[in-house]
C-alpha cells in the first residue's frame, strides 16, 4: 500500500489519486495528515503538500485540489519529456509537474463549468477546449502521465506492488435512427417522399419504392451483419436505441411498433442492448426515466447504461439527471466530430460534481473515437493512419479503446464501404 501525506485531506485529492493510482496503475492507496504516521510508515509513501517533510518523494502541490467551486485558472502548457503537462511543481519536487492538479481539471472537464459558447446542438465546443488548442486532444495524457509517475516511483520503490491492467476494446453501435424508409407510417413516409421530391432526390425516391414494396432492405436496417461480425471476435459489444417520441431532434421509429420492438429483442440475444437518450430527455428527468422503462420493460433486464443524444454532456446537469434516474455507466464522453480525449484518459472514471464537491456514483466510459470524424478523411487509409496512432498510445497504458459507430453511418452509401472499415477496424485493434 502507498501511503500519501498530505496537509487536509479533500474530496478533491482523494478522488484524483484513486484514479491515477487505483483506476489506472493499480496500486492501493492510504491518506494521512498526521507526520508520525507517515514517519512509521515502511511502505512506498510520497508527499503531496507545499513542503516537503525531509527527502522523501515529494511532489509540490498546487492549490487546484485544495480550493472549491470554480475560478479561472491561468494554465501554461509545457512538455514533460515530450508529453505536453502542466501546473509545474518547482525544483525540489520529485516530478516536474502537478499531474493530480492537471488529471483533476481534465476528468472533471473543468474548463465545461467556465462561461462558453455552445454549439448548435447545446455542445462544448472542441475547439475551445485546452486540448485541442494546445494540440494534446489525441493522447490519453492523464493516463502517460501516471505511468511517468510510477517510473520515478519504481526507482525509488522497486518493490512497490500493484495489479496490472489490459488493454480492452469495445465496439458501442449507435441506433438512433433503425431504418431509413421502413417502418416509418403513412403519414412520415408521404412526408419523405415529398421532401425528396422537392430536393430533387430521384435516387432517395427510387431506394424508398424498393424497400417499402420489398424488392430491397432498407439501408440502415444491417443488424443481422453487425452482429455476424461481432460473433468473429472475443470483443466487448454495446448497442444503444433510442426508445423516445418523434421530435425535431428524434426522427426515430415509433417505440411503439412491433417490428422496431421485436428488432431490439432480437439484438438483446446477442449483445448488451441498453438506452440512447433522446435530445429531450437529456434535460427532462421525467421524460429520461420513462425512455429507460419503456426499453426494461422490452427487454426484461435493468437499463443501466447510456449514451445521450448528440454526445451532448452539459456537465454538471446531464450527469446529475443519469444519476438520479438510476443509470450506472455513460458512453458519451468524447467529440462526435474530432478524434481523441475529452477527458484526457482513456481509463473508465467516475464523475465530480464540482458544484456539489462529491464523487458521483456514475462511471464514465470516454471513447476515443466516433465514425463521423472519419468523414474527415477521404481514404481507408488514412483513417487508419490516423487511428494506428491512437491504438498504440491506449496499448502503451493498457487502457480502454472504445468506439462508437452508428448503423446510418455504416448504411449509407458513399465511395467509402463503412461495413468493411468496421469490420478491418475490429480485426485490427481488437487485441
Amino acid at each position: 500500500m502507498l501511503l500519501i501525506f498530505t496537509h487536509k485531506i479533500t474530496n478533491r485529492l482523494t478522488y484524483t489519486a484513486k484514479q491515477i493510482f487505483e483506476g489506472i496503475l493499480g496500486i492501493d492507496i492510504a491518506f494521512t495528515t498526521k507526520v508520525e504516521d507517515f514517519i512509521k510508515h515502511t511502505g512506498p509513501k510520497i508527499t503531496y503538500s507545499k513542503q516537503p517533510l525531509q527527502n522523501e518523494f515529494f511532489i509540490r502541490s498546487n492549490d487546484l485540489l485544495f480550493e472549491q467551486g470554480i475560478n479561472d485558472l491561468d494554465i501554461k502548457v509545457s512538455e514533460w519529456d515530450g508529453i505536453p503537462c502542466f501546473f509545474a511543481s518547482g525544483e525540489k519536487s520529485a516530478v516536474p509537474y502537478d499531474i493530480f492538479s492537471a488529471s483533476f481539471f481534465l476528468l472533471t472537464r473543468y474548463e465545461e463549468y467556465l462561461p462558453h459558447v455552445k454549439d448548435s446542438v447545446g455542445r462544448y465546443p472542441v475547439k475551445e477546449s485546452l486540448a485541442y488548442q494546445n494540440k494534446f486532444l489525441e493522447l490519453p495524457v492523464v493516463d502517460l502521465w501516471a505511468y511517468k509517475l510510477l517510473d520515478a516511483l519504481l526507482e525509488r520503490f522497486p518493490d512497490m506492488e500493484r495489479e496490472k491492467k489490459a488493454y480492452n476494446f469495445t465496439s458501442v453501435v449507435n441506433v438512433t435512427t433503425s431504418h431509413s424508409f421502413a417502418l416509418r407510417g403513412v403519414t412520415r413516409t408521404l412526408g419523405g417522399f415529398l421532401l425528396d421530391l422537392g430536393s430533387l432526390k430521384f435516387k432517395s425516391i427510387i431506394n424508398r419504392f424498393l424497400v417499402l414494396l420489398g424488392f430491397k432492405k432498407d439501408p440502415y436496417d444491417n443488424f443481422d451483419e453487425l452482429v455476424q461480425i461481432h460473433k468473429k471476435f472475443p470483443i466487448k459489444t454495446m448497442f444503444f436505441f433510442q426508445m423516445a417520441e418523434h421530435s425535431t431532434h428524434d426522427k426515430n421509429i415509433s417505440p411503439n411498433n412491433n417490428k422496431f420492438r421485436y428488432l431490439i429483442k432480437s439484438v438483446a440475444d446477442y449483445s448488451v442492448v441498453s438506452l440512447s437518450t433522446s435530445y429531450v430527455s437529456s434535460t427532462d428527468k421525467a421524460v429520461l426515466k420513462e425512455e429507460k422503462e419503456r426499453l426494461g420493460n422490452l427487454i426484461n433486464r435493468p437499463i443501466r447504461y447510456a449514451r445521450l443524444r448528440y454526445n451532448r454532456v452539459s456537465v454538471p446537469t446531464t450527469y446529475r439527471n443519469l444519476v438520479e434516474t438510476e443509470f450506472t455507466d455513460d458512453f458519451s464522453m468524447g467529440y462526435t466530430h474530432e478524434i481523441g480525449f475529452r477527458a484526457g484518459t482513456c481509463t473508465p472514471f467516475y464523475f465530480y460534481d464540482i458544484n456539489m464537491e462529491v464523487r458521483q456514483p456514475l462511471k464514465v466510459h470516454p471513447f476515443a473515437v466516433h465514425d463521423y470524424a472519419f468523414l474527415n478523411y477521404n481514404k481507408k487509409t488514412a483513417i487508419f493512419e490516423k487511428m494506428d496512432k491512437i491504438y498504440r498510445s491506449i496499448k502503451e497504458v493498457n487502457g480502454s479503446f472504445v468506439c462508437i459507430f452508428s448503423n446510418e453511418l455504416l448504411g449509407s452509401t458513399s465511395e467509402m464501404d463503412w461495413i468493411d472499415l468496421y469490420n478491418s477496424f475490429l480485426k485490427r485493434y481488437y487485441v
